[in-house]
């Protein structure tokens, strides 16, 4: 009995010590997870960061023209810095005389990126032609292309990262479908038209698309 007994304490005892260890791995496992979609996260924010540098730095090379087809969503995070940046280069490119372009989606929350770089001095048109919902990029002066590339598709998809590409011939083919969308419409009447629609107040839309009500109203003035 007594070697029965201690066999069946020292089988307790191992199956114990199995059950903790068994527990920590789990812990250790999640953990381990875990460290590996926070570094997921850092990787993708880093590669997103680099893609706004390189479209900053292509804009610096500008001297005549920029062209760009971007989706225009609402910045939030990091992406606020970086539209900052974006929209304080747009003042500096259209103070010294360049043409500056951009097209974006026509959807009503597009408005606070329009209504930015408006300000900013460049020209801002809204379609919904396939071209708008499917590809991002700029061009300037006709020579080098910076193409997005968003993580999965779809049109609500972030940019991931993209490619800076020197060709004049993929320039020209960018700028070509640029100015073939179709029903184009400026800033100014696309606001209108959403405030026709939605029946909306300038002081609610300035609320709504996160503007300066004041300024709204000169623009649309």
């Amino acid at each position: 009995m007594r070697i029965e007994t201690g066999l069946l304490l020292l089988e307790s005892i191992l199956l114990i010590a199995t059950v903790i260890l068994l527990v920590y791995s789990i812990k250790e496992g999640r953990q381990r997870d875990k460290l590996l979609i926070e570094m997921s996260k850092a990787t993708k924010v880093l590669t997103r960061q680099e893609y706004f540098l390189t479209v900053i730095d292509t804009m610096l090379d500008a001297e005549m023209e920029i062209i760009g087809c971007i989706t225009g969503r609402i910045p939030s995070g990091d992406d606020e810095k970086m539209t900052r940046d974006i929209v304080n280069q747009l003042e500096k490119l259209t103070g010294r005389g360049i043409k500056v372009r951009y097209l974006l989606p026509k959807f009503p929350d597009r408005l606070h990126i329009g209504y930015l770089y408006t300000k900013a001095g460049a020209e801002v048109i809204y379609s919904n032609c396939l071209l708008v919902h499917n590809l991002r990029f700029i061009t300037v002066d006709s020579k080098i292309s910076v193409i997005g590339v968003p993580e999965s598709t779809g049109e609500k998809e972030a940019t991931k990262k993209g490619y800076r590409i020197p060709s004049e011939g993929l320039a020209s083919v960018l700028e070509h479908h640029f100015r073939s969308c179709e029903k184009q419409v400026s800033f100014k009447d696309y606001l209108k038209e959403v405030m026709s629609h939605s029946g909306a107040s300038p002081e609610h839309l300035a609320k709504e698309i996160r503007v300066n009500a004041e300024e709204l109203r000169k623009l649309i003035s």
